[in-house]
């Protein structure tokens, strides 16, 4: 159950040696593929470890592991370009809450899941760490309801905290 080669046309930076990664903000770098098991509901979790952006207010850097986790419907976002959209943070002055908010609302408009929530757990500043965490379920459907519930009840039960 390969891909054919119209199934991956619109892929470009996978396998692309030559890709350049983006010195600002680049939502345009976002590459999506053709979810083959639309009639299954199930998640994909991304895990980035490293991402980083500016203070907006100092410009220091901010440090964080960012979670993704969706639930696809026609659309998926190819892996590479989502590295190079969120290394694009890089140098992005902007609140931990605002990219956080920003990152779902541009996959939400490349993909339109059928659910959708992103998680950053920033590493302190100034003594404090800030977990800003926001998600989104398709209006009128079941995922509307799960998103309530996700959100609601997202950190009930926090995990312990001694790496940051």
């Amino acid at each position: 159950m390969s891909r054919n080669e119209k199934e991956t046309e619109g892929i470009s930076l996978l396998g692309n040696q030559g890709v350049k990664y983006p010195s600002g903000y680049a939502p345009q770098v976002l590459e999506t593929f053709v979810n083959k098991h639309q009639e299954n509901d199930y998640f994909v979790k991304f895990n980035c470890p490293e991402f980083t952006s500016l203070c907006p207010i100092t410009g220091q850097p901010d440090f964080a592991t960012i979670y993704i986790s969706y639930v696809p419907d026609v659309k998926m976002v190819e892996s590479k370009s989502l590295k190079l959209y969120l290394f694009s943070f890089r140098n992005h002055g902007d609140f931990h809450e605002d990219c956080i908010n920003t990152i779902m609302k541009d996959l939400i408009k490349l993909m339109d899941p059928k659910y959708i929530e992103v998680w950053g757990k920033f590493t302190p500043r100034g003594g404090i760490s800030i977990d800003p965490y926001c998600n989104y379920g398709r209006p009128g459907t079941k995922w509307e309801n799960v998103a309530w519930d996700r959100l609601a009840q997202h950190d009930m039960y926090p995990e312990k905290v001694d790496n940051r």
